[in-house]
């Protein structure tokens, strides 16, 4: 299955990549800035804080099944 890839516009002053991250998922996503920086050669260039206007692609993780562990019984 092919990756799902959304185009990101910064849309304010101050946005770090990490942030962007946070604010689109609300919970950490192991990896994924790092996805991002191979996705998008030379976002790195741009410095911490991204410039508002620049556009960037960023993978979408596809939600993997929960697995759930049968209990283990001491008695």
């Amino acid at each position: 299955m092919e990756p799902v890839i959304e185009r990101v516009t910064v849309g304010g002053d101050g946005l770090t990549l990490s942030l962007i991250v946070w604010r689109r998922f609300h919970r950490p996503m192991p990896g994924l800035v790092e996805q991002i920086l191979d996705l998008n050669p030379g976002l790195a260039d741009h410095g911490q804080t991204l410039p508002v206007g620049l556009a960037f692609d960023m993978p979408i993780p596809i939600p993997r099944k929960q697995q759930f562990l049968d209990p283990i019984r001491l008695w």
